[in-house]
C-alpha cells in the first residue's frame, strides 16, 4: 500500500542467524513490476511466491524476510520507495503480516535538494541492515507504505529438538467449549 506511487516492484532477502542453513529455494529474489488496481482501494498485488525451507537445531537467529520496494521517480530512476523487516512466524499455519515501510532522509536541506536533482536519493548499500539493530539509531527515516504478507510456514521435528510450537490460537474449540467458558 503506496498510495502516491504506482508501477512498483519488490526485492526481498533473508536473513537468519549462524546455526540456520537454507536446504532448498532462493534466498532472495525479485518480483514483477505492479500498477495500481482500478478500484476504490488502489492495492498493488505482485503475487510473489517465495519458497525456502530452513534447518536448524537453534533457534537463535530465527529468519527474517527483508523486502525492499523501488519504483521510478519523475525522471525515471528507479528509487528505493521502502524498506521493512519481519520474523518468519514461530508457529506452523498460515499467517498474515503487514510490515511498515520507511525510506533513509537526507540529513540536510542541501543534501535533500542535491540528491532530488541528482536522481539519487538516500538508500542503503546493504538491505538486509534493516533487520539488524545496531548502526540504525544514526539513520534518518520517514514512514512510507505498508507491504502484507500471506506467509505459510511449515515446521518439522521442532517437539523432538524440546520445542513446543503449540498456541492456544492454533486450538480448535467447539461451541460447547465456548460456552463452558475455556476461552476468558
Amino acid at each position: 500500500m503506496f498510495p502516491e506511487f504506482d508501477d512498483l516492484y519488490c526485492k526481498y532477502c533473508f536473513v537468519y542467524g549462524q546455526d540456520w542453513a537454507p536446504t532448498s529455494g532462493l534466498e532472495e529474489g525479485i518480483s514483477q513490476i505492479t500498477s495500481k488496481s482500478q478500484d476504490v482501494q488502489q492495492t498493488l498485488i505482485w503475487n510473489f511466491p517465495i519458497d525456502i525451507t530452513f534447518k536448524s537445531t537453534n533457534p537463535y537467529g530465527w529468519p527474517q524476510i527483508v523486502i525492499s520496494v523501488y519504483g521510478p521517480d519523475i525522471f525515471g530512476n528507479d528509487v528505493v520507495r521502502g524498506y521493512g523487516a519481519v520474523h518468519v512466524p514461530l508457529i506452523p499455519g498460515r499467517h498474515k503480516r503487514t510490515i511498515p515501510m520507511f525510506v533513509p532522509e537526507s540529513t540536510s536541506r542541501l543534501q535533500k535538494l542535491t540528491s532530488w536533482f541528482m536522481g539519487r536519493r538516500p538508500e542503503y548499500t546493504d538491505p538486509k541492515l534493516v533487520a539488524h539493530g545496531e548502526g540504525r539509531q544514526v539513520t534518518r527515516v520517514r514512514s512510507q507504505g505498508f507491504v502484507t504478507l500471506l506467509l505459510n510456514v511449515v515446521t518439522k521435528d521442532m517437539k523432538k529438538l524440546g520445542y513446543d510450537t503449540n498456541s492456544l490460537d492454533m486450538r480448535t474449540f467447539s461451541v460447547a467449549d465456548l460456552s463452558e467458558g475455556i476461552l476468558k
